[in-house]
């Protein structure tokens, strides 16, 4: 490793996203209210996922660690840029910027995968309901759900770890409001070619593999809804799908643009934006569209409230 001029106790500048001017103050609060609701949202889900028996199947088993995925991610980076910004320092340490790279890095990863277990979760329940206990049972689930999390945290291994082989040229600013790879590349001194090659190969297998997966499923969904003679089944499975979709589409394309698209076709300051939307937007949405807009969770909650008003 190339730490000649490098140690942990070496700073980073984070340029952030706002400065003080008046739309810029309004645009942090707007930030930090729905950060607020966004980490609420998300841990009312876990909770309510959690106290409640009746929804201990494996579909809300995934959707509570898809909010503890979202809740850590937004838990990872608002933080940080809300004290730099109200404290007036932008600096951040090296050792915090690669925990800011592993816990990124590996809640992405995770979260891609997990949405493509949700993806086959809803193709079992909807091209073959009689087998889904038997093709879901919880063993398969958590296995399926420990592989998400053990491959995401490898991916952010390697890219913490590769990260920090390289020197940093010159004046250490980051063009982000946190440490992300991408942008501390552009300020290493060593040829980082071979590195973003084998980086581009890793975001096929965590990105495009994921997304293949779900395209499959929810084509055989699609054709097993057209297919249905019950208006109401393919009422329910719509409803139950369409969700899925809406959370599938925000997230992967905000994520495709960042990781996939060639870098000369997007400044720095779009990539901090498209940043905003699925680090803070995404895991607001999320206990919107998956949980509150889902009447079996609506009505499980109108139970649960009875039943605790009751006691």
């Amino acid at each position: 490793m190339a730490w000649e001029f490098q140690t942990f106790n070496s700073d980073f500048i984070l340029l952030g996203i706002f400065d003080h001017r008046s739309t810029h103050i309004f645009l942090f609060s707007r930030v930090l209210g729905v950060s607020a609701v966004a980490i609420m949202g998300n841990t009312l889900v876990i909770l309510f996922l959690y106290l409640n028996a009746q929804l201990h199947t494996p579909m809300y088993f995934l959707l509570s660690q898809l909010s503890l995925t979202d809740l850590v991610l937004i838990s990872t980076t608002i933080p940080k840029m809300a004290f730099n910004y109200l404290s007036g320092s932008k600096s951040i340490t090296m050792a915090d910027c690669a925990t800011h790279i592993f816990f990124y890095a590996s809640l992405t990863g995770c979260e891609c995968f997990l949405l493509a277990v949700m993806a086959y979760d809803c193709d079992v329940a909807t091209c073959h309901p009689l087998r889904y206990t038997s093709l879901m049972r919880l063993k398969i689930c958590g296995l399926m759900t420990a592989s998400s999390w053990v491959l995401g945290s490898t991916d952010g291994v390697i890219d913490a770890v590769v990260t920090f082989s390289f020197s940093c040229c010159g004046f250490w600013v980051i063009a982000h409001f946190f440490c992300d790879f991408p942008f501390l590349l552009v300020i290493q001194c060593n040829d980082t070619s071979i590195f973003e090659e084998v980086l581009f190969y890793c975001c096929i297998m965590m990105i495009l593999f994921p997304v293949a997966i779900i395209i499959a499923s929810y084509a055989r969904v699609l054709l097993t809804v057209i297919l249905m003679e019950s208006g109401k089944g393919r009422h329910r499975a719509f409803a139950t799908c369409s969700s899925h979709l809406m959370v599938v589409g925000t997230y992967y394309g905000a994520v495709l643009f960042m990781y996939m698209w060639p870098a000369s076709n997007h400044s720095p300051a779009q990539d901090r934006m498209m940043s905003v939307f699925y680090t803070i937007l995404t895991p607001t949405l999320n206990p919107l569209i998956y949980s509150f807009r889902n009447k079996e969770v609506a009505c499980a909650f109108q139970v649960f409230r009875k039943g605790k008003t009751g006691e």
